[in-house]
């Protein structure tokens, strides 16, 4: 049961982060008001790191910012890992 909630809340959040890199890249090339960067990068913190990294690359978005790209990818494999820790826990 506690497992089923985990896996929903990281398929929500992973489409949720995805969603706001892809409304932040639209708006960035609108010239608009954009999402802030503190928003984006905690999204990928809480568990949106899959979701950060396929719209940056589908979107070739922030991709040249080093605090993504390597940010986003070390959370990404913290993320894994601790979910490897977890699942032997269970």
């Amino acid at each position: 049961m506690k497992s089923n909630f985990f896996v929903y809340y990281l398929i929500i959040v992973n489409i949720v982060t995805f969603a706001l890199f892809a409304i932040d890249k639209f708006i960035a090339v609108k010239n608009r008001t954009r999402i802030r960067n503190a928003t984006l990068l905690g999204m990928a913190f809480i568990g949106g790191s899959v979701g950060a990294l396929l719209a940056m690359h589908l979107f070739r978005h922030k991709t040249k910012r080093l605090s993504y790209t390597i940010g986003i990818t070390l959370m990404l494999l913290i993320q894994a890992a601790a979910l490897f820790w977890l699942r032997e826990q269970i």
